[in-house]
């Protein structure tokens, strides 16, 4: 008896290492913060931007570190300047068209790393 409870003592103990030193390892390779861009194309008159920009901000609480792009696709005046409005009230969302997307994002990582 007292052998199989030494057994299971050298086997507790053993897995409790092995938990400790995986969880250690894992602690170390901890990857940097991801870069994640939310991209919701609009085009026309947009009927639905500020319900999408509302559901893409509750996403966001899921993934802080994620930029909302609302992408001007041809959009027609008055959703432009609804984009433009949402994209100046709220932190962290952009308005960009198809050329200017890369061009926003790089300035975007650029003013968080300082």
């Amino acid at each position: 008896m007292e052998l199989l409870q030494d057994g299971v003592l050298a086997f507790l103990a053993s897995v409790g290492l092995v938990s400790l030193v995986w969880l250690v390892a894992g602690l170390m390779r901890r990857p940097g913060p991801a870069e994640l861009a939310l991209v919701l194309p609009l085009k026309g008159a947009a009927p639905a931007l500020e319900a999408d920009v509302r559901t893409l901000r509750r996403l966001r609480h899921q993934v802080p570190e994620a930029t909302i792009v609302l992408l001007d696709c041809g959009l027609d005046r008055d959703a432009l300047l609804l984009a433009r409005y949402l994209a100046q009230r709220e932190e962290d969302v952009l308005l960009a068209d198809g050329d200017t997307l890369a061009v926003c994002l790089t300035e975007k990582r650029q003013a968080e790393r300082e």
